[in-house]
């Protein structure tokens, strides 16, 4: 049987257990262990003043105290005896009750505050189906937490930064360097060279050391051979590591380039939904200090690994052969080092998951607070918001000194450990050349070599840090990338001709399946016609324009243009064929041209100044120090709002769409503003369907059609006259503006 389930972690004594809260198809909403966790009907008068403190504590001693509701819950309770169902938040904890449309009040379970979230979600269900009398089961469970290790999400993601697959993460990073594998192998190839040559010098060394060093054994003609070798190995691996890093840094920029393309076009193509999950300032760090940390990763720490393990092993090698006993001796800390590394891994993992939360929440801040300026200083809250980034840049700060004061304590140790190694074989090896058994040239080969060994190791040592900083970065990047447009375009798209007639049938919508906006939606519109939609603030107005450009796809029935549905539509194609003014009009800093030609690249000079023309936005363009060539600000500040709002008529029209959408156009604007606006959109529609939004009802009084939309449902529909007549809702806002403006004169 399909149910929604809420897991919740605490016994009503605060005990550690886990349990399951379930609201099944039958009905029934249900306790996996109803015994231990219910609460009883007989406590109401208990939970009454937990709910009215928000007192967990007495809430608990109502949830111990009964024995009925315990049997009730272990029966099911039905979900339509229900009259509400609450969270209530306490200290560290929470608990859900239900209020009965008896009167009793009944504790369900205690949860710690991880579970806050979907406890709400919970409720939120239970509360729709008791009210519509529908139990509806969502298909897909939106989750909060991590169902492997049980964390919450980091706002804004789906998946657990902690349990992502390692594996398949660094595969999705080889696929992404594919295109630049040959560049990269070449300068790795490079790099290896250069090491090897560098690891001739010991081997002169020793040799020189041992066989031509000592007196009447070596000439200066020998010694002068082997010292010339050893300097053109060692200038030879540095021009090779130079022409290795030159090779390696282009290649590294070019697929961070890619990286960031790549996650900004998939940024372009995710649904509206999705992007409203995220904040402005969590994508930008994605799309581009995340890349960047990916690419240094690549760069830095990837290229060194494969030189540092390779130049690791040969190094092995020729110890090995050289003394065996002393090799071992130089490995007996590594057990050591590598033990800790194992333990303090996830600890890093989880402080730099923090720090990257924290450097997320300092940007969205300081993105919201420079887009919305104007705003703050019009209220005078500049010490407010000052305050406010002061506040999260002090946590980011904190975090990051406290990583740093972690590493700073940790590394010191680690390196120490690594490098004990080396005294132990200055002991030995020094004890084997006083007694003979090993010469003077093997001990300075064994204290060069060393070097590579432990080089590496402390290379590992700082890995972790490096790993765990990349692989956040990663894990975001590539949640962005994996994600499955909530829009999706046909293989076979149906692109017919759009003329405009539009219907809806039997459209439902809902953000959640379980809180629908819009309920049974059926309306015809011809050709041409003028439709306006009207009803009070949170009716479904812009969801259902929404809807109309495809932004959302419908929960249940149809969208269809010209008999073809929506979802079999190209949506370029759509959106091509679709104008659309917003309230909140959005100019980019650029040109008042650029901004026009936006909705028709490659538009001709002579189109750009026929759609200001029909527009009313001539006059006003040709006034200003640049004509068409004026620098505006961003979002248009230097300009009106009125002057804004005829730039985003201009730019609606300029492609000759089918469709006019108008999104409170005018509800901004001054009374002379608006009549010209007016004037200037009473030519733009003739001929077109228009779908208007308006907040001033007067605006929609030439619509052929006015529909009032009232808790989701379509109330009434007529002309303005007819609607009148009615007395309906349509009556009565219509009055209520009446006497607004009456009461402003």
């Amino acid at each position: 049987m399909n149910a929604y389930t809420f897991e919740f972690d605490l016994t009503n004594d605060m005990r550690r257990s886990a349990g399951l809260l379930t609201l099944g198809e039958d009905g029934l909403i249900r306790v996996s262990n109803a015994a231990e966790n219910g609460a009883a009907a007989d406590a109401a008068d208990a939970v009454d003043t937990a709910v009215a403190t928000e007192d967990c504590a007495d809430a608990a001693v109502a949830a111990e105290a009964g024995v009925a509701g315990a049997q009730a819950i272990e029966a099911g309770i039905a979900v339509n005896d229900v009259e509400e169902a609450g969270v209530i938040g306490g200290v560290g904890t929470g608990l859900i009750f239900l209020h009965m449309k008896s009167g009793a009040d009944i504790l369900l379970c205690r949860f710690t505050m991880s579970g806050l979230k979907p406890a709400g979600e919970f409720c939120k269900l239970v509360n729709f189906c008791s009210q519509s009398g529908v139990v509806h089961i969502p298909e897909i469970k939106e989750r909060h937490s991590c169902p492997k290790c049980g964390k919450p999400f980091v706002e804004g993601m789906s998946v657990c930064i902690f349990c992502y697959d390692r594996v398949g993460l660094m595969k999705k990073v080889l696929t992404l360097l594919r295109p630049f594998l040959w560049r990269l192998l070449t300068a790795e190839s490079l790099l290896l060279l250069s090491s090897l040559l560098y690891l001739l010098v010991p081997l002169f060394s020793r040799f020189l050391i041992d066989n031509h060093l000592r007196p009447g054994v070596g000439t200066l003609h020998d010694i002068l051979v082997l010292t010339g070798g050893m300097l053109i190995a060692r200038v030879t691996g540095e021009i090779i590591f130079i022409l290795s890093s030159r090779r390696f840094n282009r290649a590294s920029i070019d697929f961070a380039n890619n990286i960031r393309n790549t996650a900004y076009d998939k940024v372009q193509r995710l649904s509206l939904g999705s992007l409203s999950k995220r904040t402005p300032g969590d994508l930008i760090r994605r799309v581009m200090e995340d890349s960047l940390t990916i690419r240094d990763f690549i760069a830095d720490a990837g290229r060194w690994m494969v030189e540092q393990m390779i130049t690791f092993v040969i190094v092995i090698i020729i110890l090995l052969f050289t003394d065996w006993k002393l090799t071992l001796i130089a490995f007996i800390p590594l057990p050591i080092v590598m033990f800790f590394m194992s333990r303090f891994w996830r600890l890093i993992l989880i402080r730099y998951e923090r720090q990257w939360r924290k450097h997320s929440r300092s940007q969205s801040i300081l993105h919201d607070i420079i887009r919305g300026i104007r705003t703050v200083k019009s209220f005078g809250n500049e010490e407010v918001e000052i305050a406010k980034f002061a506040n999260v840049s002090r946590e980011l700060a904190q975090v990051s000194s406290s990583n740093e004061q972690l590493w700073a304590r940790l590394f010191p140790a680690m390196i120490f450990c690594s490098g004990a190694g080396e005294f132990l074989v200055l002991y030995f090896a020094g004890m084997g050349v006083m007694d003979g058994t090993r010469t003077l040239g093997v001990l300075v080969q064994f204290t060069m070599y060393i070097a590579y060994i432990y080089g590496p190791l402390r290379w590992i040592v700082s890995f972790p840090r490096w790993l765990a900083d990349a692989m956040t970065s990663m894990v975001k990047v590539f949640e962005i990338l994996d994600e499955e447009p909530e829009i999706k375009e046909g293989e076979n798209p149906n692109n017919v001709p759009l003329e405009g007639a539009i219907s809806f049938e039997n459209v439902s919508f809902g953000y959640k399946s379980y809180e629908p906006v819009l309920k049974d939606i059926s309306l015809e519109i011809k050709p041409g016609e003028m439709v306006g939609l009207v009803g009070r603030s949170g009716v479904g107005k812009s969801t259902l324009i929404n809807i109309l450009m495809r932004l959302y796809d419908p929960v249940a029935g149809s969208v269809k243009i010209n008999g073809a549905d929506l979802r079999d539509m190209s949506p370029n194609h759509l959106h091509e064929n679709i104008g659309v003014v917003f309230q909140d009009t959005f100019l980019f800093a650029g040109t008042i041209y650029d901004n026009i030609a936006y909705a028709k690249p490659g538009a001709t000079p002579e189109e750009v100044v026929a759609a200001c023309k029909v527009a009313n936005a001539h006059d006003f363009i040709m006034q200003t120090a640049d004509g068409y060539n004026t620098v505006i600000g961003e979002n248009g500040h230097s300009i009106s709002g009125g002057e804004r709002q005829r730039l985003a008529i201009a730019r609606a029209i300029i492609k000759n769409p089918s469709i006019l959408i108008l999104d409170e156009a005018t509800s901004s604007l001054d009374v002379e503003t608006e009549s010209a606006i007016q004037e200037s959109l009473s030519r733009i529609v003739k001929g077109r369907t228009t779908v208007a939004i308006a907040h001033r009802l007067s605006t929609l009084r030439q619509a052929d059609k006015l529909i009032v939309l009232d808790k989701g449902r379509i109330a009434e529909a007529g002309t303005h006259a007819e609607l009148l007549r009615k007395r309906g809702i349509y009556y009565k806002l219509v009055m209520a503006q009446r006497q607004t403006s009456k009461l402003k004169k």
